[in-house]
C-alpha cells in the first residue's frame, strides 16, 4: 500500500491532492520552484522541498529533478495534478522505473490517448463520430494551410500532446493559417514541452461536452458523469457545470457510451476525460481524451458524490472502484475559475501581489484555492488562483447560490474574473431556462459577449518575481544551502534595495532580462513611437523583422505570461527597431520593448 505520495504540481491542484493524500491517510510531499517558496501548498502539504529554478522548465517540467526529490523523500507514489507532466508518458514511465506507483493511466495509454492523433484513430474503431482531420501531425504551416484550402475553413490547429485548450488555434482565414500554426506550436513547446500539431475541421458554434470517467486495474470502467463546459475564452475554460444541461437522452447516452468504449479499449486505468462537441445542430463529434484528473473535476465530485482523487489513490493501491455504474445526478453544480486576468482588456494575464482574499461560505459552496491574501501571483505559471464551485438541488437553485457566492467573494490586488463571473450568471443566453433559450457555444465570449468592454479593471503595480538568492552556509564542517529572499538580502547588505545588493556581489542574479520593473513604472506610456509591453511576462517572437516598416495597430511581436500569448501592436505606422531580444525574461506590463520611428 502506498504511504508517500509525491505531488508533482503546484497551485490549488496541489493543495487538492494533499487534502486528498490527508483524507485517505497518506503523507503528502510538495515540491516548489523559488517563485512558489512561500505558496499555499508548500504549507498544506506534509512536506515541502525545493526545486531550485524560476521557470517551469526548470522546475515543475524537470523529470529527473522529480524522480531525484521523490528518491530522497523515499516517496513510494506520485501524483501529477494536471498540466505539466500529467500527459507525459515519458515521465509515467520514469516514475515506474524508479520503483514508484504512479497514480494515472497506465504509459502505453497515454501514449494512445493522450496523442491526439492515436486516440482520433482509437475513437474511430470503436464507432465514435469524427470530423475530418489530418492522419498525422503536420510538418509545418504549408501543410496546414494546404488542409484548409482542402477542407474549408474554420480549422481547428491542436497540439497533438497537449490539453486544456494549451496549444490550440483556430484560424478562420487562410491568410492566418501559417501564423497560428507557428503560435500554437510555441505555446504546446512551452507547456508541454513538444510542439507537433494536427489539423481538424473546425465546428462553428459548438457545445462542449464531456464525459468523465474512471477505471481500475480490473478493467471495469465507469462514467461518473457529464459536464457542459462551452464558456471559453481563447478555448479555455472559464465556467463549468454539471451535469451537462439541455441534452436529450440519446445525446447523453451517446457521449457516455462512447466514452466508455474508447476507454475500455484503451484499458483505462485512473481518472480521465473524454470530451465531445455538440454542434447547433445536436451531432457529437468526439474531439479528445484527457488523461488526467480535469480543473473541473469538483462539479462532477458534487453532484455524483464520488471523490475522485481518493478513486485514484484506490485505484493506484490496487483496490477496486468503490462505484459500479454511473450515479444518478444529484442536482447541479457550477465551477467559476478565479483567473487573474482582466476580462475587459481581453483577458489580458495580470501577476501581482493579492492584498485581499475574501471567501464565501455557505451550504453548497466550495472553494478549491492555491492562494491567500499576501501570495504573489507569478506570470511564470498559469493564470489560475482558485475554483469557486456552488452546488444547488436544481440548475436554477445552483444559479441563485452563485449570484450569492459571487457577490461575497472579494479579491484585490490583482484584477480577477469575478467581475465577469457576476454578470454572466445573470445573462439570458447562460443562465436560460430551456435548450432553445441556452445560447453558449464556444466562442461565445469572444463573437457574441457584448458587455466585456465594461469590465475593464486598473492595472495592478506589476510583480515580477525576483528569485530566491541562493548562497552556502558551513553547518558543523558540511556545506548547506540556503535559499534567501531577495529582500532579506537586501536588508543584510545594510538596506540596499536586492537588485543593488545582488549587483554588488552578495550573491545570485535579478533575473530580469531588458527593462526594470521601476523602470517600467516610470516611463512615460505615452512616449511616441515607444513599442511597449501590454503584459508583464516573456517576448517570445518578433513578428516584424527589425529595421521593417509597419502600419499603425499592425501586430509586431508577440508575448507569454500565464501561459497565454498576447500581440504586441505597432503604436503608429513607421520603421520598426528591435530594443529587445526574444526570450527577454519578465518584462514588466509597459517596458518598452521596440521603437516605430
Amino acid at each position: 500500500m502506498i504511504s508517500r505520495v509525491l505531488i508533482a504540481n503546484r497551485g490549488e491542484i496541489a493543495v487538492r491532492i494533499a487534502r486528498g493524500c490527508a483524507a485517505y491517510g497518506v503523507t503528502s510531499i510538495a515540491v516548489y520552484s523559488d517563485p512558489d517558496a512561500d505558496a499555499l501548498h508548500t504549507r498544506v502539504a506534509d512536506e515541502a522541498y525545493a526545486l531550485p529554478g524560476a521557470t517551469a522548465a526548470e522546475t515543475y517540467l524537470d523529470i529527473a529533478a522529480l524522480i531525484d526529490v521523490a528518491r530522497r523523500t523515499h516517496a513510494d507514489a506520485v501524483h501529477p495534478g494536471y498540466g505539466f507532466l500529467s500527459e507525459n508518458a515519458d515521465f509515467a514511465q520514469a516514475v515506474i522505473d524508479a520503483g514508484l506507483v504512479w497514480i494515472g493511466p497506465k504509459p502505453q495509454t497515454i501514449r494512445s490517448l493522450g496523442d491526439k492523433v492515436t486516440a482520433r484513430q482509437l475513437a474511430a474503431t470503436v464507432g465514435a463520430p469524427l470530423v475530418e482531420g489530418t492522419p498525422g501531425p503536420v510538418a509545418d504551416g504549408a501543410e496546414a494551410l494546404a488542409f484548409a484550402q482542402q477542407h474549408g475553413l474554420p480549422i481547428a490547429i491542436k497540439a497533438a500532446f497537449g490539453g486544456g485548450g494549451r496549444g490550440l488555434k483556430v484560424a478562420w482565414r487562410l491568410d492566418e493559417v501559417v501564423d497560428q500554426f507557428e503560435s500554437a506550436e510555441r505555446e504546446a513547446v512551452a507547456a508541454f514541452g513538444r510542439g507537433e500539431c494536427f489539423i481538424e475541421q473546425y465546428v462553428p458554434h459548438p457545445r462542449h461536452v464531456e464525459a468523465q470517467v474512471i477505471g481500475d486495474a480490473d478493467g471495469h470502467v465507469v462514467v461518473v458523469g457529464t459536464r457542459d463546459c462551452s464558456l471559453q475564452r481563447r478555448n479555455q475554460k472559464v465556467v463549468e457545470e454539471a451535469p451537462a444541461p439541455f441534452l436529450t437522452d440519446e445525446q447523453r447516452d451517446a457521449i457516455e457510451s462512447a466514452a466508455k468504449r474508447i476507454c475500455e479499449a484503451a484499458q483505462y486505468v485512473s481518472a480521465g476525460t473524454v470530451e465531445f462537441l455538440v454542434g447547433a445542430n445536436g451531432t457529437i463529434s468526439f474531439l479528445e481524451v484527457n488523461t488526467r484528473l480535469q480543473v473541473e473535476h469538483p462539479i462532477t465530485e458534487l453532484t455524483s458524490g464520488v471523490d475522485l482523487v481518493r478513486q485514484q489513490l484506490r485505484v493506484a493501491d490496487g483496490l477496486p472502484l468503490e462505484l459500479d455504474q454511473t450515479p444518478e445526478p444529484r442536482g447541479h453544480a457550477f465551477e467559476f475559475r478565479v483567473n487573474a486576468e482582466d476580462a475587459g482588456r481581453g483577458f489580458l494575464p495580470a501577476p501581482g501581489r493579492i492584498t485581499r482574499f475574501d471567501a464565501p461560505g455557505g451550504e453548497g459552496v466550495r472553494l478549491d484555492s492555491g492562494v491567500v491574501a499576501g501570495s504573489t501571483v507569478s506570470g511564470l505559471y498559469d493564470s489560475l488562483l482558485a475554483k469557486l464551485v456552488v452546488w444547488g438541488a436544481d440548475r436554477d437553485e445552483a444559479l441563485r447560490k452563485a449570484r450569492q457566492a459571487l457577490r461575497e467573494f472579494a479579491v484585490e490586488g490583482v484584477p480577477t474574473l469575478l467581475d465577469f463571473d457576476r454578470r454572466i450568471v445573470d445573462d439570458p443566453a447562460f443562465a436560460a431556462a430551456d435548450a432553445d433559450s441556452f445560447a453558449v457555444h464556444t466562442r461565445w465570449i469572444e463573437t457574441e459577449c457584448s458587455w466585456l468592454d465594461e469590465l475593464h479593471q486598473p492595472f495592478s503595480d506589476p510583480m515580477p518575481h525576483e528569485p530566491l538568492t541562493r548562497t552556502w552556509i558551513e553547518f558543523d564542517g558540511r556545506r548547506v544551502e540556503l535559499g534567501l529572499p531577495a529582500q532579506l538580502v537586501g536588508s543584510l547588505a545594510g538596506g540596499v534595495s536586492a537588485a543593488a545588493a545582488l549587483q554588488t556581489g552578495v550573491s545570485g542574479d535579478p533575473g530580469t532580462t531588458g527593462a526594470s520593473v521601476a523602470d517600467a513604472a516610470s516611463a512615460d506610456s505615452t512616449e511616441p513611437g515607444a513599442v511597449r509591453a501590454p503584459i508583464t511576462g516573456t517576448l517570445v517572437a518578433w513578428k516584424a523583422e527589425d529595421g521593417a516598416s509597419v502600419a499603425e495597430g499592425e501586430a509586431v511581436a508577440v508575448m507569454e505570461a500565464m501561459k497565454m500569448e498576447t500581440q504586441v501592436l505597432a503604436p503608429c505606422a513607421g520603421v520598426l527597431t528591435h530594443e529587445l531580444d526574444v526570450d527577454a525574461t519578465l518584462l514588466a506590463g509597459g517596458a518598452r520593448i521596440g521603437f516605430v520611428r
